[in-house]
């Protein structure tokens, strides 16, 4: 199995390639967009040489699992931002949950919309038993997509190597979801 498109009603995501590179140096050059993430932007040396390749790697893509690059449905030029599923190397049957949007696609819903159908797809395609999720705990808006998506927070730890970062000192929120516990809308009938 290998990353499927994944359309919702605005958003079409379709697996992450290296053809999707300048897209994310663009991405990851927004200090705006990383602010909460890395307290800064990131180099294109930095994009190129140590995020894309991670972003890329094969191994994921052979479970249906890795990231998407999210666009537009109705305007096929426009594109959000990027969403994944990183398999948990720690825990069989579990992966990560993440996303990382474009200024113009923040505050519309967008996080969640495409973070529903990975969700869906995580547990109803590819059968995997949980979902998490990290993010900063002054990242309201990012707690809230996760919140609306079904995860629920866990632990709240401090990081030291997020110095960098506004407001690490209030800590990393954990949230999850558990395959048993996201409902049969989320489960195929022939899954559960």
């Amino acid at each position: 199995m290998s990353r499927p498109v994944l359309l919702t009603e605005r958003v079409r995501l379709e697996p992450l390639t290296a053809a999707h590179t300048e897209l994310l140096v663009e991405l990851d050059s927004d200090p705006e967009v990383l602010r909460l993430i890395h307290g800064r932007a990131l180099s294109r040396d930095e994009v190129v040489g140590t995020y894309m390749p991670r972003r890329t790697a094969p191994q994921a893509d052979a479970r249906g699992l890795g990231f998407w690059i999210g666009w537009d449905r109705h305007d096929p030029e426009r594109w959000f931002g990027w969403w994944c599923l990183i398999p948990d190397a720690d825990r069989r049957g579990s992966a990560e949950l993440g996303y990382r949007l474009r200024r113009t696609a923040w505050g519309r819903d967008l996080a969640t919309e495409g973070g529903r159908v990975l969700v869906d797809h995580a547990f109803g395609t590819v059968g995997l038993q949980r979902v998490w999720a990290e993010t900063m705990a002054v990242n309201t808006a990012s707690r809230a997509v996760l919140r609306k998506l079904g995860l629920n927070e866990r632990a709240i730890r401090v990081d030291d190597e997020k110095q960098a970062i506004p407001g690490w000192e209030h800590g990393v929120v954990s949230l999850d979801l558990d395959r048993s516990a996201a409902g049969p809308s989320r489960v195929p009938d022939d899954a559960q």
